[in-house]
């Protein structure tokens, strides 16, 4: 009798244990720093942004008047934001030893400051920063970008 409860019971806890890495894919980045407010758009819910909050693939983040943030991305990109300004992360992949990678971010409004990381220097045309009126495919490693 015994061994019939556990049975299912191992089975649950193993098989929790083989999604957990599909999870852990999610989280693509964190903020680093943050000052004034912000707010991180997810999924239809509105999250105000704290430091060390994940970012997530799909995640739009969006600053007040007075909100600068810092990102910093697993490939070592980084993103500073400042006021005023909404950006969507449209894209991401860092899989460097499959050989799959991607970066594309969505630039809504407002100044965003991209410091290039290692999708960049792996694979330079994967990366993108697109805007309502041109797309840069980024071939450097710092770029200033303001959209009014």
């Amino acid at each position: 009798m015994r061994l019939t409860i556990l049975s299912p019971l191992c089975l649950v806890l193993v098989l929790a244990g083989l999604c957990t890495p599909a999870v852990a894919r999610v989280f693509i980045g964190v903020v680093k720093t943050i000052e004034g407010g912000a707010v991180i758009e997810r999924k239809g819910e509105t999250i105000p942004v704290v430091t060390g909050m994940e970012i997530r693939q799909a995640d739009t983040i969006k600053t007040d008047r007075h909100g600068y943030v810092g990102l910093v991305f697993s490939d070592d990109t980084r993103i500073s934001m400042g006021p005023n300004t909404e950006i969507a992360v449209d894209d991401y992949l860092f899989q460097p030893l499959d050989k799959r990678l991607s970066f594309i971010v969505r630039l809504i409004r407002g100044t965003v400051s991209f410091i290039s990381g290692q999708i960049t220097r792996l694979a330079p045309e994967s990366v993108q920063l697109v805007m309502p009126e041109a797309t840069i495919g980024v071939r450097g490693t710092h770029v200033l970008v303001k959209v009014d």
